[in-house]
């Protein structure tokens, strides 16, 4: 009787703990308290279980929490936040994320830089971790030596197949992975680092401010624009971005953006008619980001950019950074506070400002007939920017980037989008060896070519690939991708898959220079992680 008269008051104080009065929104600490004790056992100093052994990028505890949701049937518990789950990957990748130095040498599959061809030349990591995904997603995370190895046995739990799928049934797969995988994981990716001690303890940098952006997009090329940055909270901020490409496209917007672990800016941005996502590093002095920008629904197409915090003066970037020897050519300087003379090297000469102002110039420049190979300095008033023009003698050879890439068919009703692809045609001069792809190579920059496919091979050929998958711009290099899904104009009703070589021609002067490279365009991919 006494307790029945108890219950109505315990209800009062669990609805208090499980729904808390106050209006001051949850952190996420709380939330992860609410959501993980009920699995992840606290230790004497509250410590979480598995938790507790683990770092990773933002990226990395968003699939971590998504998966708890998906193999674990994690009901989240938001208490009184609108977003738990950023608040928890918030809490989580400041209080156990990445040092810079960390990231760095992977920040390709952060940025979706989807061409890359990784080096982790570890057979043993090679022949257990990144034939399946990317090396990278496994050299973004951190963990002591038991939880790389509870990771071992989730993904054999997970997915019995592996032992026996293609690289895994040449060997004794788990054994192995024990046995080498997992000492080379732990000595290469350590929970304990001094990189994160060191970060760990460094002061942050608030990103608040006006910023000079400069950036690249193959098929629209040179950018020259501005970041904006207000912060409405702790590490939060709005955004306006601005600017224009050298052919005179203006790009604009505005959104938000949020950072994690002191450096991770991740913007997503109203642009024109589309829909963006930045993915930057900020240096630990709070003076640059640097990183890429990219359509939501279409990762491919992006800009790689860095943007300079506005302070004082500064030259940023020359383009186009190239010049023939004997030549004059119109160029365009962008930066911040500009003033004075604009001079350079011996062996160039200012010939004419077009148009001059406090954020750059257009100024033709004449370059003597024989002015030596090799890359020089460009200097306006107080600000030098070095290097900053390549002087070179005649184009010897192009090499088409990326020199393998993928394409993959999309749309026509699925739920998978196409992904094309985007060339750039780049330019080197032997050296004094006067032989291609040694060493004293100068590599002078990128071009605009003609742009065409073949068929890769006999077979792409007889399956007349060139026809059926897809199209390249001659103009800008970009190749849309076909429509997915059995063609019935094709033998035997097959889709538009196919094996091209993509190749570029470049006028230089009389002279046309030819470069390839290879596309192959395939199916969907149906698992779009954001580490993949």
């Amino acid at each position: 009787m006494r307790l029945l008269k108890l219950i109505p008051a315990l209800i009062e104080v669990l609805s208090f703990l499980v729904f808390p009065a106050c209006a001051v929104a949850a952190t996420g600490a709380e939330l992860i308290q609410a959501n993980c004790v009920g699995c992840h056992i606290p230790d004497g100093e509250g410590r979480l279980s598995h938790i507790a052994n683990q770092r990773k990028t933002p990226e990395g505890w968003l699939m971590t929490i998504t998966r708890m949701q998906l193999i674990h049937q994690l009901n989240i518990n938001a208490l009184d936040s609108a977003d738990p789950v950023s608040e928890m990957v918030k809490h989580l990748a400041d209080a156990q994320g990445l040092a810079p130095a960390e990231s760095q040498p992977f920040r390709y599959i952060l940025e979706r830089r989807l061409n890359t061809i990784e080096n982790l030349d570890d057979e043993h990591f090679a022949g257990v971790c990144s034939r399946c995904h990317t090396g990278a997603r496994a050299a973004l995370q951190r963990r002591n030596e038991e939880e790389w190895t509870r990771l071992i046995h989730f993904h054999l739990g997970q997915y019995p197949s592996i032992e026996y799928s293609s690289g895994g049934r040449d060997r004794e797969w788990f054994k192995f992975a024990l046995n080498e995988v997992v000492p080379w994981l732990t000595e290469h990716f350590p929970l304990e680092s001094p990189a994160w001690s060191e970060w760990r303890e460094a002061a942050k940098p608030v990103q608040t401010g006006a910023w000079r952006v400069i950036g690249t997009m193959p098929g629209r090329g040179e950018f020259a624009g501005y970041i904006e940055a207000e912060e409405t909270a702790k590490d939060r901020y709005t955004v306006k971005f601005r600017g224009e490409f050298d052919s005179g496209e203006a790009l604009q917007g505005e959104g938000d953006a949020i950072v994690y672990t002191g450096y991770e800016w991740r913007a997503s941005l109203s642009l024109g008619n589309g829909e963006y996502r930045q993915v930057l590093a900020g240096s630990a002095d709070g003076a640059t980001m640097q990183g890429r920008m990219y359509l939501l629904d279409h990762e491919e197409t992006g800009m790689d950019l860095t943007a300079t915090r506005i302070a004082g003066s500064r030259l940023l970037a020359v383009t186009p950074n190239r010049i023939r020897a004997g030549t004059s050519a119109q160029v365009r300087l962008s930066g911040f506070g500009l003033e004075g003379e604009i001079t350079s090297d011996p062996g160039l000469k200012v010939i004419s400002i077009v148009e001059q102002g406090t954020d750059g110039a257009v100024v033709e420049i004449q370059s003597d007939a024989d002015a030596a190979p090799g890359v020089r300095t460009i200097k306006f008033g107080g600000s030098a920017l070095s290097p900053a023009l390549t002087v070179y003698p005649k184009i010897d050879y192009i090499k088409v980037l990326p020199e393998v890439a993928m394409a993959r068919v999309g749309g026509n009703g699925g739920s998978q989008t196409p992904v094309n692809a985007a060339f750039e045609a780049w330019g080197w001069s032997n050296g004094a060896d006067g032989a291609a792809n040694t060493e004293d190579d100068l590599r002078i920059g990128v071009f605009p070519a003609t742009w065409s496919v073949h068929a890769w091979d006999e077979v792409a050929e007889k399956g007349d690939d060139v026809r059926y998958a897809g199209v390249i711009d001659p103009a800008t290099g970009v190749f849309t991708s076909p429509a997915a899904g059995p063609n019935p104009d094709r033998p035997g009703g097959v889709n538009n898959f196919g094996n091209l070589a993509v190749v570029a021609e470049v006028k230089d002067g009389e002279t046309t220079v030819r470069g390839e490279a290879h596309l192959m365009v395939t199916v969907q991919r149906w698992n779009n992680p954001p580490l993949r």
